[in-house]
């Protein structure tokens, strides 16, 4: 039984919800310390409450998605996979330049929510930051789950729930993080551990270039025509393209014989990474100008150097 999509939802998830149990762990910790225990319940209903809408919000995503089939199908799941490129971009390296000072802007924050002489205000307050900082990790794990991981009509059985798999075991599995931390008081480098998955991050955020221009690809194809006097379709030999000047360009590579992407290993690679055994011009070059281009942001944001003068 294959689940290697399991594999990218519970190294994304892994990583959003350990910043997020850090969060709640940070603002739990601080609440004892302030002797304001009783705003501990609007904690937890803020994690219920970002939960909840980011399922919500996931929920929506792959039944719209599931909904679409040729062109349309295609153009929306290039467009999420952008989107996804775009928010996982950001906060990779959002997160590594903040990851020094999240502690003091986290009890920063919390002070003015919990600075008013109103109990129940300053739970909405506390309420709030919870809520915005799960739902803020949960949108961005629901934007990459629909760029990469959409319905699959030929996976049948459990294999089809494998990306849900996958997030749930990366919600315990952060969830476990954090219990470790702050309840049982485990030291866990986490520079070094927020840095391991940001590399793993940018390589699955580089394969999703590889994703998108596929998808875009598709759409732009036209393989078969509705012929009014038959009453049925027709395939084109070659495809029509909507667009002519949109190609990726010719074949660059075929592994297909050594390393096919449908089955193991390749297709651990083909979902952690975007891995094809057949690479076409545009898609090599894309990759390799984004992969060297954040790359370079990324390592340069972890020496704390300035990305821009």
């Amino acid at each position: 039984m294959d689940f290697s999509s399991a594999l990218p939802t519970f190294l994304i998830t892994l990583r959003e919800g350990t910043e997020a149990t850090l969060v709640v762990g940070i603002v739990l910790a601080y609440l004892i310390q302030a002797k304001q225990s009783n705003l501990q319940k609007w904690v937890y209903l803020g994690v219920a409450a970002g939960l909840f809408v980011s399922s919500i919000m996931g929920a929506i995503a792959q039944k719209l998605l599931g909904g679409f089939s040729g062109t349309i199908y295609y153009l929306t799941k290039g467009i999420f996979s952008l989107a996804a490129i775009v928010m996982l971009s950001w906060m990779l390296i959002w997160m590594t330049q903040q990851a020094k000072t999240m502690r003091h802007q986290v009890q920063a924050n919390l002070e003015k929510a919990i600075n008013s002489t109103e109990t129940r205000k300053a739970g909405w307050g506390v309420f709030t930051l919870i809520a915005v900082a799960v739902l803020r990790e949960g949108a961005e794990t629901v934007l990459f789950i629909t760029g990469t991981l959409s319905p699959d009509q030929t996976v049948s059985g459990m294999a089809q729930y494998a990306p849900a798999i996958g997030c749930v075991a990366g919600i315990f599995a952060a969830i476990a993080i954090g219990l470790a931390i702050f309840k049982f008081g485990v030291k866990l480098n986490i520079r070094a551990f927020f840095q391991v998955l940001g590399v793993i991050l940018l390589l699955i955020v580089s394969g999703l270039v590889i994703t998108s221009l596929s998808a875009f690809d598709l759409a732009n194809t036209i393989d078969k025509v509705f012929n009014p006097i038959t009453q049925s379709y027709e395939f084109l030999d070659p495809p029509r393209r909507v667009i002519e000047w949109f190609t990726l360009g010719s074949q660059v590579t075929d592994t297909s014989s050594i390393l096919p992407a449908d089955k193991f290993p390749g297709i651990i690679f083909s979902t952690l990474f975007g891995y094809s055994d057949k690479l076409y011009a545009n898609q090599v070059v894309s990759y390799c100008i984004f992969l060297s281009t954040m790359g370079t942001i990324y390592f340069r944001s972890l020496e704390g150097k300035k990305l821009f003068r």
